[in-house]
């Protein structure tokens, strides 16, 4: 499937040129002065969040500098802060306390969400002309990523479009030049259709994403038995010469497949009012981990995976390990909403039926491994707000029939903004049971976990002050039966209540071209056993903007530092693509510091940075994750370049 994948990408992408190219020849509308008519003005984005509240006019495309440098977060599909292993298109999660808004049936496999696009997030267009843009980034330690899309009307009421997109990066740790890292490809259909009288709006789209990552396993200090683990907090100092470091594993290749079909539609019963919506939903996600060279020592035990048993070291196979999961579901979500300038309001109901399939290799076949689970789930949720003048009330919540459930009401007056969450939710399905070559649980009816708990009370402040804007934020959250994956890398139950104590400054300043934007996250409870955040995580921007050469070119340059403090952050355990606590390697605080500039010359946008500028000054490099380093200092280059015609 993935040589298909990239053979039909090679001919979309010969379409897309074509298309973007020669087409928009036969296109161009000119006026009286041979002045080109379309712009950024005649594009309008048209998300399916605005069309769930019933506005349609859609919104200008955005054309701002302030983010386009930064590629970790704003050029992938998720823009919170995230701990990976270091590299581009390599496993991550998320860095900092989310609010758990997922609730039922779910796969529990999330390391590489980043890259995958979520199909209710989708772009459509309002075009008068053919709209194509390609994006295209080159690092120079191989990381690439490269977008193209199209999109054009059909008359004036139906809109369609295509995307395809790649990502790639090459190996930093025990590697030869070029070697390959990850490979991502994805391909985007899209479309929109609405009535001439607006009553009825269509969107729909159909994405596949296929993800493939090389597992190295971090790296391999010396040798293991010679470091006393009291000692190896000590290691990393040893550990920064990148490629002539030695790794764990050398054939072991995770790969996420993913399928997501979705349609979304409104009808007018009674004008903004009162509109019937529904949205259908299928989504297939496979998992699969292969290891071909299992590390064994000279004594033959196994190395890097876990000895299930004096006599056992492999459940399965003891030369190679293929581990796969299925993961489908549809749903089907019918309401009606309703808008005004004051009043919005959304309520339905969904019904969600699904299917888990487990296999591994066993005796040179791929077998199942646990029994099919199937699933059949009601939901019902909503949400409402109201607004008058400076005053607005918000709520919104899901309830699974039995038992589990997200709630959120906030009140806004004027600055100040309170909020309260609650929610209930079950273990996911792979934190229930795993079976595969080198673990295995199961936590299913007798031995199942208790679902998980987590409230929380936050008060914001956000002012604006002449050119100054302030936001200052505190939260106090509860958690009860939390499900962690621990020492040993399997899940576990806490029976304890565990508390986070999180504030957030936030300070951000426009005086005529100097621009400035400081962001401070601060944890207190973050360093418990079960449960690891950073108590500190600082991002700070300080840039020059304004216009040279007659106003020719829009020009931004500036510094950007990251900051993140002392922890001791998850391992991650490749063959079941989960992260999990340890505590004998502590990753130190460390600032990351990068140069850019950046410019827009009418509809070319392009950024030169050096990235980690400061590589050297205090340490030779740092970690993202225990034994995987961050990449050390690279130069990279960026450009984004509209068509509008």
């Amino acid at each position: 499937m993935q040589k298909l994948l990239a053979r039909s990408g090679g001919v979309l992408l010969a379409i897309l040129l074509w298309l973007s190219v020669v087409a928009p020849l036969h296109a161009q509308v000119l006026d009286d002065t041979t002045k080109v008519l379309y712009s950024p003005l005649t594009t309008k984005v048209i998300r399916e969040r605005d069309v769930l509240r019933d506005i349609t006019t859609g919104q200008t495309l955005d054309t701002t500098l302030l983010t386009f440098h930064n590629i970790r977060r704003y050029w992938l599909n998720d823009t919170t802060y995230q701990q990976d292993l270091g590299n581009l298109g390599t496993a991550s999660r998320r860095l900092l306390w989310e609010q758990p808004t997922k609730l039922g049936a779910r796969l529990g496999r999330t390391v590489f969400d980043k890259y995958a696009r979520t199909a209710s997030d989708v772009v459509y267009y309002d075009t008068r002309s053919p709209y194509t843009f390609f994006r295209y980034l080159q690092g120079g330690l191989g990381e690439q990523i490269f977008q193209l899309s199209y999109a054009r009307s059909l008359k004036k009421n139906a809109n369609v479009g295509i995307s395809y997109e790649r990502l790639a990066s090459n190996k930093v740790l025990a590697a030869s030049p070029r070697e390959g890292l990850i490979r991502h490809s994805g391909i985007t259909l899209f479309g929109r259709y609405q009535t001439k009288d607006e009553q009825y709006h269509l969107l729909a789209n159909y994405i596949i994403t296929r993800h493939e990552a090389v597992e190295q396993g971090g790296i391999r200090p010396l040798d293991d038995a010679s470091i006393p683990r009291a000692l190896q907090d000590t290691v990393p100092n040893q550990l920064f010469d990148y490629q002539r470091e030695r790794v764990w594993l050398s054939q072991a290749v995770n790969r996420d497949n993913r399928d997501d079909a979705h349609l979304a539609h409104t009808y007018r019963l009674l004008g903004k009012g009162l509109t019937a919506f529904h949205i259908f939903d299928f989504n297939r996600q496979q998992n699969r981990y292969n290891d071909d060279a299992i590390p064994y020592d000279e004594s033959g035990k196994i190395r890097y995976y876990p000895q299930l048993s004096t006599k056992q070291q492999t459940q399965f196979d003891s030369t190679k390990t293929e581990d796969r999961a299925l993961f489908r579901q549809i749903e089907n979500t019918v309401g009606v909403l309703g808008h005004t300038d004051a009043v919005d309001y959304r309520v339905y109901g969904r019904y969600r039926n699904a299917r888990l399939e487990t296999r591994s290799l066993i005796g040179g076949e791929s077998n199942d491994t646990l029994p099919i689970r199937t699933f059949n789930q009601f939901f019902l949720g909503g949400n409402a707000a109201f607004r008058y003048q400076q005053f607005a009330i918000q709520t919104a919540g899901e309830y699974k029939i039995v038992n589990e459930y997200w709630v959120r009401a906030s009140a806004r007056l004027g600055f100040l903004t309170a909020e309260l969450f609650s929610s209930s939710y079950s273990p996911t399905l792979t934190e229930q049971q795993f079976s595969g070559n080198h673990y295995a649980w199961f936590h299913v009816d007798s031995a199942e976990f208790n679902k998980s708990q987590a409230n929380q009370l936050l008060v914001r402040v956000e002012k604006q002050l002449g050119a100054q804007r302030f936001l200052a934020e505190g939260s106090v959250v509860n958690i009860s039966n939390l499900i962690f994956y621990n020492q040993d890398a399997k899940p576990e139950q806490l029976n304890t209540d565990r508390q986070l104590y999180i504030g957030r400054l936030r300070h951000r300043l426009v005086l005529g071209g100097f621009y400035t934007d400081h962001d401070l996250t601060l944890t207190g409870g973050g360093d418990a056993e079960e449960l690891r955040i950073p108590a500190a995580v600082l991002t700070s921007r300080i840039a020059y903007q304004g216009f040279l050469f007659k106003k020719a070119l829009f020009g931004q340059v500036g510094v950007e530092t990251y900051f993140q403090s002392r922890w001791k952050a998850y391992a991650y355990n490749p063959s079941t693509q989960q992260f999990f606590v340890q505590d004998h390697f502590t990753v130190r605080s460390y600032p990351l510091v990068d140069v850019f500039l950046t410019g827009d010359i009418k509809t070319v946008t392009v950024f030169l940075k050096m990235a980690y500028l400061n590589q050297g000054l205090l340490h030779n490099g740092y970690f993202a994750t225990p034994y995987y380093t961050g990449n050390p200092r690279s130069f990279q280059f960026g450009i984004k370049w509209n068509f509008f015609d």
